[in-house]
């Protein structure tokens, strides 16, 4: 304890340890928004086929996050992070060997799987050993997240002109190992392995994935022949999930701890929602300025520099807020920059002059660094300390749920025609969706 104790003391190095794991994922996240246009030529894929690299990662990883949170309070936090960041080295090196889009699939699969084990395990060594501002590690965290999906199109965007898409993940190996080589020094030693197996819930697993992923095949059949034999197979298994998730005593998702905490099931709701709009816009601006505004990949990376790059100014502002003031002030004004920024949308057209698209993506950027740092101090708000790893799971899971909605909507609408009035048609359903995070927003407990 007392080892531990001493390398915490480090508190600039723990930081920068977990937030080089933690920004994995939004790297690779964004990345792949840029590089999905290459990736349908490169594959011969339609758009709604290429948008499963974005369904497979997030499905992963809304599987993935609960799991590893339970798994980090087993084994430990330090035992789970390190093991993940050796998962998402192993993926990054295989991608670029596949060449069947099936095997790409897997890959980003594997890749998930492993970057799900990061954030959970990473905010629990900050919640358990960081007590003065917290509000201000946590926005640590977020801003290099931020940097990460900040950069990562521009570096996606160079990468795949200077060399190929398997470039996107081979540029991952170098977080990598930073994070493997202080985490083992840095990263406080967890107690003794207490690894139970039944303590995972294989079944509640499987019947969410069999839900979520009927759901979306669904979704995605709504351009065309509707698929209308996979709602019974997604009513079924949901209807499954929730009994079984509701009487099991180790369930994968805590459905009875969920209706009886309303603000955590609300938090996890608005954060759902939250992320349906913005990943819309993460996920689509890059394949609208590509395909339809022709800007290369590079031009791509760059101009999305601009929603990005606001979310990294505002993240530490919102955190020192935070400690000031609460969460809700940071949450209300998230969901109303939001809320501006998809009104804006509907005023771009063929002709309209990229320094316009410039400043609606910045009230767009602006939005996600107050949503972020500020709907995660909302929901330590309102969980006991023990019960930090599997709560961050959970959010995070809502954050891939989002995210799931988005692909499957830029799917429906991107498949067979890319152009403004498809454009303008996906924020108008994003503007319904504003308006529920600002509800949210003002009926959340105050300071």
């Amino acid at each position: 304890m007392a080892e531990s104790t001493a390398k915490v003391k480090k508190t600039g190095l723990f930081v920068l340890t977990i937030s080089l794991g933690t920004l994995l994922n939004p790297l690779n996240s964004s990345m792949i928004s840029v590089a999905l246009t290459r990736l349908q030529y490169a594959l011969d894929l339609s758009f709604a086929s290429a948008t499963w690299l974005i369904s497979i990662f997030y499905l992963a990883s809304a599987v993935g996050q609960p799991v590893m949170g339970k798994l980090g309070d087993m084994i430990g936090p330090k035992r789970l992070f390190l093991t993940g960041l050796i998962l998402v080295a192993l993926s990054s090196i295989l991608a670029p060997l596949v060449t069947s889009f099936p095997w790409l699939l897997a890959c980003r699969a594997l890749q998930a799987i492993g970057s799900s084990s990061l954030f959970p395990s990473g905010m629990t060594m900050v919640r358990s050993y960081i007590t003065d501002g917290q509000a201000k590690a946590l926005a640590i965290l977020s801003v290099f997240s931020n940097v990460s999906a900040a950069f990562g199109p521009s570096i996606g965007g160079f990468l795949i002109e200077g060399f190929d898409w398997q470039a996107i993940f081979l540029i991952n190996l170098p977080f990598i190992i930073l994070s493997l080589l202080l985490g083992f020094y840095i990263l406080p030693s967890d107690g003794k392995l207490s690894f139970d197996i039944r303590r995972i819930d294989f079944i509640g697993i499987t019947l969410f994935s069999i839900s979520i992923v009927f759901f979306i095949l669904f979704l995605l059949s709504l351009e065309g022949d509707i698929r209308y034999w996979t709602i019974p197979i997604f009513i079924l298994g949901f209807i499954c999930f929730y009994v079984y998730e509701n009487r099991h005593p180790e369930a994968f998702i805590d459905v009875s701890a969920l209706k009886s905490n309303k603000n955590v099931l609300l938090v996890y709701a608005q954060f759902i929602s939250i992320n349906l709009v913005y990943y819309c816009y993460f996920f689509g601006l890059p394949t609208f300025l590509q395909q339809v505004r022709k800007y290369s990949e590079g031009q791509t990376g760059l101009i999305m520099l601009a929603m990005a790059g606001f979310g990294v100014l505002i993240s530490p502002l919102a955190g020192g807020w935070i400690d000031r003031s609460g969460s809700k002030p940071s949450v209300l004004v998230g969901s109303i920059s939001l809320m501006v920024g998809t009104a804006l949308i509907f005023t771009i057209h063929d002709t309209t002059s990229l320094l316009w698209i410039l400043v609606i993506m910045s009230v767009l950027g602006i939005s996600n660094g107050f949503n972020n740092i500020s709907m995660q101090t909302s929901l330590l708000r309102f969980v006991q300390p023990e019960k930090t790893g599997s709560a961050s799971g959970l959010f995070q899971t809502s954050r891939y749920m989002g995210a799931i909605l988005s692909s499957s909507l830029l799917g429906i609408l991107f498949n067979k025609q890319m152009d403004v009035e498809h454009f303008h048609l996906i924020a108008l359903v994003c503007l319904g969706f504003c308006a529920l995070n600002v509800f949210f927003s003002i009926r959340m407990p105050g300071k």
